[in-house]
């Protein structure tokens, strides 16, 4: 089959993990640990190919891609240590607010170095690769920067898979202008496979369900890598606070008061690396308002922990195309994606992408 021809926009960590992943499965005869699907309609990971990507930092643009990922401030743990060459370079992408500027504050290897090269036109790149998918991978808060990027993707018709929570794919004007050009979206704000949002979800949907008045919750979560150190500026953080308490309140009839749910990044230590750590807290009342209280603390790696869904996005944005279906694509959306367009249980999304992969579902 034809392969995947993909571009990526932030050659951080999360593609990193990605790119690491598609060559460590390329050798695996039974890929299923660590995939919640192999095989869909035909495509594996290894028909995913990275044809364009996109980066700021000097320390990676002008670089082969295989060479890039590896470069600091990356701190992912290693999958593949020697990725055969890709014979695709990083391109010197629009910085905009792609770049917080407490950042400067912060040693060089632990934060971006900005090149001073011209930008290049994305929308040409992608036309001459012949991208079908872009995958945007930019930090937190730059908002104006995905939009850019969403914008060249509608020029060129090549679809977005937006892993930031920068709201397009769940923004009805956005969404609007996928479907009318007939291009495949994905988004917004990448899940984990087991991640802190995925099992918060899951926890409080079952305290529901068997009926326990939840009272309070938080989710404190702390990270060594780019994302926590970019994310310590506040004001980057609104619309990731709104995805993943969005995420979590959608699981009940009523949502809770603002005051009695906090969820969001909580601290920069630098020392973790990659490894993201959770500390989530649930409080209620059982039969005759007996209290209870659950506390949980996750330990992950957090690139590849959200590679094992972008694998699975990337080839059903690809069946999508294949089969001219475009707009939003709201069963893997709801599955992969923290903040997408309709949010479902974790269960039913799973339903739906089943039934997509099928070809009983258009969407």
């Amino acid at each position: 089959m034809r392969k995947i021809r993909v571009a990526i926009a932030g050659v951080g960590n999360c593609a990193s993990s990605l790119i690491q992943g598609l060559y460590y499965y390329s050798k695996k005869k039974d890929g299923t640990i660590g995939l919640m699907h192999y095989d869909i309609c035909g495509y594996e990971p290894r028909d995913i190919r990275i044809v364009a990507a996109f980066d700021i930092d000097k320390r990676k643009v002008g670089r082969p891609v295989e060479k890039a990922i590896f470069s600091e401030p990356n701190c992912t743990k290693t999958i593949e240590e020697k990725i055969p060459p890709t014979g695709v370079s990083v391109s010197m992408g629009h910085i905009l607010d792609g770049v917080s500027p407490h950042m400067q504050d912060y040693p060089p290897e632990r934060t971006f170095a900005p090149s001073g090269e011209k930008p290049v036109d994305v929308v040409k790149i992608l036309r001459e690769n012949e991208v079908e998918i872009l995958v945007n991978y930019l930090p937190v808060g730059s908002e104006k920067a995905a939009r850019f990027y969403a914008q060249c993707c509608l020029e060129s018709g090549v679809s977005l898979i937006n892993c930031i929570p920068v709201f397009i794919a769940s923004d009805a004007s956005w969404a609007e202008r996928f479907r009318k050009k007939g291009i495949p979206v994905v988004g917004d704000d990448v899940k984990s496979q087991i991640g802190a949002t995925i099992i918060h979800r899951n926890l409080v949907k079952l305290f529901h369900d068997r009926g326990v008045a939840i009272d309070r919750t938080y989710q404190l979560n702390t990270g060594g890598n780019t994302d926590f150190l970019n994310m310590l500026n506040r004001k980057r953080l609104v619309s990731k606070k709104i995805s993943k308490t969005e995420a979590v309140q959608s699981m009940l009839d009523v949502p809770m008061p603002p005051h009695n749910i906090h969820i969001g990044p909580s601290d920069y230590v630098p020392w973790q690396n990659d490894n993201k750590v959770c500390f989530m807290r649930i409080e209620g009342r059982i039969f005759g308002d007996v209290p209870i209280n659950l506390e949980m603390r996750l330990s992950v790696e957090d690139s590849p922990n959200s590679a094992g869904c972008m694998v699975d996005a990337i080839r059903c944005c690809k069946v999508a195309r294949d089969r001219g279906v475009g707009g939003v694509l709201e069963s893997i959306s709801a599955y992969t994606m923290k903040h997408p367009i309709k949010q479902y249980p974790d269960e039913v999304a799973r339903v739906m992408v089943e039934e997509f992969i099928r070809g009983d579902r258009e969407r």
